[in-house]
């Protein structure tokens, strides 16, 4: 039976070594051609696909590809043609918001979809270059391959505004369990653990294969069941608290952004709002929650008359915390776009007599949609409808609210930012997103949004109340769970009680980037000491 066994071992290894040089041997629009079908399964492993174990395919393949390059160019394209086949359909939606407005727009689709994911593919273009200047060799070449994809995925997320959109860990939000580790080294932690799983396998073949070929299997099978079996053991006896008497509505107007700014409709629009909040089971509720710019065009803290109106939505000695508009006089002369007010994409929460409470103001802005970059020589106009470009708000704020615990507002994608989402040295107790994802319609956008929010809950061990215009909104606990969510495209409320933060703060929260720095320190130590052994 032994014999047995050791021959099928090696009857296996030899078919896998086969299997890796014919891989590595692939030229021109063969091995380009193919590197973008990887980068395709490693797409469909994030949200909302979850086709978790195509990471194995994606990373081994393109680590065998990798096998084949003799210069650093080669190298460099191997990685965007992968990058390409990833962005391309894990990004395909942005295009979907250039169609609202296809008359102005649509000329833009091709360079919104096409060209955001041929320059997202540039930093997996440079990964596989450090890959290949490092020369490491056998199993360390699976250490260097995991340790380059997070340096430069941790690169896309700040160079310039940074767009740390669809890090490959996010496809461990298929469940609770696996993502509790980001309470300790981040989603870029996640993402250099998913990169080792889906490479390991790449060690059983290649000019180096190991010689035991059911250890790197099995050595991706033990990783990924300590991911797993590790947060089920924090989450077997954490439980959540809720803050005493506090009942949120978050309502989901489900507004098509096509109509959303149209005059004829921005009345019925404020309407369907407050039927949504004074709906049934409105006596239970002691605060309010709206989307992202729910007033329309209209400055809420300018607007008398729509003040007094929206009264009658505020529960008796709470608040309505709504997405709106703001501006301010410019006192330095016509900003780059000719306009004489600073315009700001805000939160802003009004009490029972009508009055302004408390203001955010949103500073991670995104590009194209709310400020034009280089506007001088650029000329076209933000998607987002407005009369100028949006100023950006001061930094992460944490918000003093009447008989509500200290919040944190995000706005929009401002909730993608690991290590970004709250004010230092002043923690708050929950983060609040209010967003509009209307821009794109049912696609994978909202959903992989979503994700990302609650991802942010995990890291920092707070809970995050999501409000969107058409969805997804919910509430998340501090561990990640969704105790209450409205799907997409659906009209209606979410009634919940406000989770508690949990005691403390957990290591990312308190450390930052310091523990994911000393695992890559780790993964470096290791693709050297098995690189020298190969």
């Amino acid at each position: 039976m032994t014999m047995a066994r050791v021959a099928l071992g090696a009857g296996l290894g030899a078919r896998l070594v086969d299997l890796s040089a014919r891989v590595a041997a692939r030229r021109g629009i063969r091995r380009y051609g193919l590197a973008f079908l990887l980068g395709i399964c490693a797409a469909l492993a994030l949200p909302p696909f979850y086709a978790t174990p195509l990471i194995v395919p994606a990373f081994t393949g393109l680590l065998w590809l990798s096998d084949g390059i003799e210069t650093l160019k080669a190298a460099f394209a191997l990685g965007w043609w992968f990058g390409f086949g990833f962005f391309l359909v894990g990004l395909y939606w942005v295009g979907i918001a250039m169609a609202v407005d296809i008359a102005q727009f649509g000329w833009m689709i091709p360079f919104a979809t096409g060209g955001l994911s041929a320059g997202m593919a540039i930093y997996s273009g440079f990964a596989l270059v450090a890959l290949r200047m490092c020369r490491a060799k056998g199993l360390g070449r699976v250490f260097a391959l995991a340790l380059a994809w997070t340096v430069f995925e941790w690169v896309r997320g700040h160079a310039l505004s940074g767009f740390p959109w669809n890090l490959i860990g996010y496809t461990w939000t298929i469940a609770d369990a696996p993502i509790q580790f980001a309470s300790v080294v981040g989603i870029y932690g996640l993402s250099l653990v998913t990169v080792l799983i889906g490479a390991l396998p790449a060690a059983l073949g290649g000019p180096d294969a190991v010689r035991r070929p059911w250890l790197p299997i099995l050595g991706a099978i033990l990783v990924a069941a300590a991911l797993w079996c590790g947060g089920a053991a924090r989450l077997a006896n954490a439980t959540t608290a809720m803050v005493p008497g506090v009942e949120l509505r978050l309502v989901q107007p489900n507004i098509e952004q096509a109509d959303k700014w149209q005059a004829e409709r921005v009345r019925d629009n404020l309407l369907t709002a407050i039927r949504l909040s004074n709906g049934p089971g409105r006596e239970r509720i002691t605060d309010i929650v709206w989307p992202e710019t729910s007033i329309g065009p209209f400055f809420l803290d300018e607007d008398v008359q729509l003040r007094d109106a929206l009264v009658s939505v505020v529960p008796k000695g709470g608040l309505l915390l709504t997405g709106t508009l703001r501006r301010t006089p410019r006192e330095d002369g016509p900003g780059p776009d000719g306009s004489a007010y600073r315009y700001y994409n805000s939160l802003e929460a009004l009490d029972q007599e009508g009055r302004v409470v408390a203001r955010y103001d949103k500073f991670h802005l995104v590009p194209f949609g709310e400020y034009v970059p280089l506007r001088s020589v650029l000329p076209v106009e933000t998607i987002a409808p407005g009369r100028g470009d949006f100023s950006a708000g001061p930094g992460p704020r944490t918000l003093t609210l009447p008989h509500l615990p200290p919040a944190s507002p995000l706005i929009c994608y401002e909730a993608i930012f690991p290590n970004g989402v709250t004010e230092p040295d002043n923690r708050p107790s929950w983060l609040l997103n209010v967003t509009n994802d209307a821009w794109f319609g049912d696609s994978s956008g909202p959903y992989q949004h979503f994700e990302s929010a609650r991802m942010r809950a995990v890291e920092e061990g707070i809970p995050l109340v999501r409000a969107a215009n058409t969805g997804i909104s919910g509430v998340i606990d501090p561990y990640g769970r969704v105790i209450a969510r409205l799907g997409l495209g659906k009209a209606g409320v979410v009634d919940s009680p406000l989770p508690q933060p949990i005691s403390g703060a957990t290591p990312f929260a308190r450390h930052g980037y310091l523990y994911i720095g000393i695992l890559m320190g780790l993964v470096l130590a290791l693709a050297w000491r098995l690189s020298r052994t190969a």
